[in-house]
């Protein structure tokens, strides 16, 4: 697993065409009895392991285990001699050990066979951090690959700073927020800097937007069912006495309940669409919905931190207090099935609360959680496997 995750960290790959380490995780399931698929669209590997032929009691169950294994566009600043040789990518949010692990749970169930009592699906899944993955995933037909719906799913992530090392957390219901995109483009009309009274300012009119925007976040949406908005770019104009046609910006906006996504989408063009009246300007809103709330199901959840228990002991968990307003794109197969994601600690030092987050270029995780990991990953299969289907 170290090598294989070295290996990766290497030659880091962004988006959903990841040839090479889609045939690294291919070689790498070689030596198993899967059937293995790749994706028609992108570079997924999708393997199911079949369960003892011994007649089950009841139908037969599928429990889906997830790892993804895309990098960011980040230069590496971390001196290890693994570091990655691709200029301008890194493996800065532990994607690499997600691949490793779930490639050693391969093995391991593979060794357990006979106490399946059902079918294990392993999706190596591309494009997490955009343009993902998962969806198109689903579309080619990952829920039923087995022939069967998948019951359950689990996931984990490793986490660089925070959480101390081999500490797991997480939450019952939402774990990360929805994240969805506003693009803005205000159309006015240009002139000269010295008579604005001639012209129609886009500019003043996107400044006003901002901060109509913000004062909405605040006043219209419950702060215990919080909304976030941030404006990460704006443009407009080319020169200090120029007055232009058009500005524009960009912003992310964070929810974590579907209510609150819903009443959103309507509120802040409302907003936007008022200002602009004010300003005797025309505006275009494109507002693109991205990855929704990632939400752990109860008793799902339950199930998961009870095996960390069980494997790890009771200090090997802690309860994640507050949803985390990342995204993250197994929202959409948790919104398909019930199940649930773990966060890991895999801070190479004893101080987490200091270390660099995940995305740093100076992101650095421990690839000693592999066999952790990768253990969790099997016996949730396993015991969820054994578990009566619900009546």
């Amino acid at each position: 697993m170290i090598a294989l995750r070295r290996d990766v960290h290497r030659h880091p790959e962004i988006g959903n065409d990841l040839p090479r380490t889609q045939q690294a995780v291919l070689d790498a399931l070689a030596p198993l009895d899967l059937e293995i698929t790749r994706g028609a669209t992108l570079s997924s590997v999708v393997a199911v392991l079949r369960g003892s032929d011994e007649p089950a009691e009841g139908p037969r169950q599928v429990v889906l285990l997830r790892g993804d294994m895309d990098a960011l566009p980040v230069s590496e600043e971390v001196g290890d001699d693994y570091r990655s040789e691709e200029q301008g990518v890194m493996h800065a949010c532990g994607h690499d050990l997600h691949v490793a692990a779930l490639v050693g749970a391969a093995h391991i169930l593979s060794t357990r066979r006979k106490e399946l009592q059902g079918d294990v699906v392993f999706m190596f899944q591309p494009g997490e951090e955009g343009p993902g993955g998962a969806r198109p995933m689903m579309h080619e037909g990952l829920l039923d690959v087995a022939g069967r719906r998948v019951d359950a799913a689990y996931a984990w992530h490793a986490y660089s700073s925070e959480i101390p090392r081999g500490v797991w957390s997480s939450r019952p219901g939402a774990q990360y927020a929805a994240a969805d995109e506003l693009g803005v483009r205000v159309l006015g009309v240009g002139g000269h800097g010295s008579a604005p009274h001639r012209a129609r300012d886009p500019i003043t009119a996107l400044c006003d937007m901002v901060l109509a925007m913000q004062t909405a976040v605040t006043r219209a949406f419950d702060a215990l069912d919080p909304v976030v908005l941030t404006v990460g770019r704006i443009a407009g104009g080319t020169k200090e006495n120029i007055i232009p046609d058009t500005a524009e910006l960009e912003a992310t906006v964070r929810t974590l309940s579907a209510e609150q996504r819903e009443r959103v989408q309507a509120i802040l063009p409302r907003v936007l669409r008022g200002v602009a009246d004010t300003h005797g300007v025309d505006v275009e809103i494109d507002y693109r919905l991205g990855y929704p709330v990632t939400t752990n199901d109860a008793d799902e959840h339950d199930f998961a931190v009870d095996v960390v228990r069980d494997l790890f002991g009771p200090d090997a968990w802690q309860l994640k207090a507050e949803p985390e307003l990342g995204a993250e794109d197994m929202s959409f197969v948790l919104n398909e099935v019930p199940g649930a994601y773990l966060v890991l600690g895999a801070c190479p030092t004893d101080e987490p609360a200091s270390a660099p987050d995940n995305h740093s270029p100076r992101a650095a995780f421990d690839d000693a959680v592999l066999p952790d990991a990768a253990a969790w990953l099997a016996e949730v299969a396993v015991r969820r496997l054994a578990q009566p289907v619900a009546g």
